[in-house]
């Protein structure tokens, strides 16, 4: 991850890959590396004065040092809270790749590593031409699975890391996240998720009710 960066993905929609992302962010700094985030694609925008803007995306730019354009780090930020391929159709844009990249590459120039958050689950596609393992692979970036610690948890997370692993991609660490507070025997789940995952735990996060990407970042190591 410290070579260039990596790309954050989660077991589903809503289970902390912001959170995570921003901790990443903030864990970099504090080894003194520049580190800049990134939401390629979001949707749930709101508008504002200089345009429409993502809460995860400005949280993302927020963690980052030094601080990017918006318009690199959410490249196409849509309207409606809608899967993206059905609010890219209702803006009347196309998701594509090459603009993705081009953004990118201007992050790049201005920090040497990247935080990357995905949409949703590994499989929900950035448009109906492109899915995330082909920007992650035409980035070239490790990837970090955020596992949202609720029923039903172990299977997701065993399906994703085996989906990123047969599309090419590595699998560089997980991240386990305290979603739900009533989650019955939820230490339990760390070694039973640590045996079936073929790559290490960054990172343990607590639930609290307004989590903060900073003070989380203590919970983190990060992988060579």
């Amino acid at each position: 991850m410290q070579g260039h960066g990596c790309y954050v993905t989660g077991t589903d929609t809503g289970i902390g890959k912001t959170l995570a992302s921003s901790a990443l962010l903030h864990a970099l700094r504090a080894r003194g590396m520049r580190a800049v985030g990134m939401k390629p694609v979001a949707s749930g925008c709101e508008a504002t004065p200089v345009g429409w803007r993502n809460e995860d995306a400005l949280a993302l730019q927020a963690a980052s040092d030094p601080t990017p354009p918006y318009a690199d780090v959410n490249p196409y930020a849509l309207p409606l809270p809608l899967a993206p391929e059905l609010a890219a159709r209702d803006a009347g844009v196309e998701v594509e790749l090459a603009p993705l990249l081009a953004a990118h590459a201007r992050l790049r120039a201005l920090a040497p590593r990247i935080v990357v958050e995905g949409v949703g689950g590994w499989e929900a596609p950035l448009s109906a031409s492109l899915r995330q393992a082909e920007l992650v692979r035409a980035l070239d970036l490790p990837v970090v699975l955020v596992v949202g610690l609720r029923l039903g948890c172990l299977n997701h997370a065993i399906l994703s890391a085996r989906a990123i692993a047969a599309d090419g991609c590595r699998l560089v660490g997980w991240i386990g996240n305290a979603i739900d507070p009533d989650l019955a025997c939820r230490e339990e789940q760390r070694p039973m998720l640590q045996a079936r995952i073929v790559a290490p735990c960054l990172g343990w996060l607590p639930h609290a009710a307004e989590a903060d990407g900073r003070a989380f970042s203590r919970y983190l190591t990060l992988p060579d």
